[in-house]
């Protein structure tokens, strides 16, 4: 990355990480990149999705499915080690500044994992039930950028992680919800 953004990334990081700090993101920001949070929402997707449209929606939660782990695996197992940027709680030139609101983490930065999946998430869920219920879009956009946010204040990732990240989560979700529409036509 050339240095004026590396500049700019990390500028924007310091400005989150500590200008923006205030005792409700102190708060509510940790709890919200935390997946076990999510775990009572996941399970009412799936559970819901099952419940209401019976084997389609089988397949959607087998699609959904996918689609988190092939963002989660790509990311973390493929462009992460292939890239090899520091977490910000480990570059030389922020490590010293950075206000760590959870432990720093193992492996490298970018992309953002969280960003990565959650997106992919995000997108897959909203284009699927976006003829039917308008406002998930919105609202699983909302949720997603939310927790990609909070990656980078509580200190574990830089801007251009996590916005990359949910570049690449969209694309993905959209590939999968372009699969299983695909695979709807075709086969009920």
């Amino acid at each position: 990355m050339p240095d004026f953004l590396l500049d700019l990334d990390r500028h924007l990081f310091y400005i989150i990480n500590h200008e923006w700090a205030n005792p409700f993101f102190d708060t509510v920001l940790p709890v919200m990149r935390n997946a076990k949070f999510w775990i009572p929402l996941y399970v009412f997707i799936i559970g819901f999705s099952i419940w209401r449209y019976k084997k389609q929606g089988a397949v959607l939660v087998l699609f959904l499915v996918l689609s988190a782990g092939f963002a989660d695996f790509t990311s973390a197992s493929i462009i992460k080690p292939a890239v090899h940027r520091l977490r910000p709680c480990r570059d030389p030139y922020t490590s010293a500044a950075v206000i760590s609101r959870v432990p720093c983490g193992t492996g490298y930065s970018f992309p953002s994992t969280h960003a990565t999946d959650h997106f992919a998430i995000a997108i897959f869920l909203g284009i699927i039930f976006y003829k039917r219920h308008k406002w998930i879009m919105p609202l699983a956009i909302l949720w997603a950028a939310t927790i990609s946010f909070a990656q980078v204040y509580v200190g574990v990732h830089f801007p251009v992680d996590v916005v990359l990240g949910a570049l690449y989560g969209s694309l993905v979700g959209w590939l999968f919800a372009f699969g299983f529409t695909w695979y709807q036509r075709n086969t009920f």
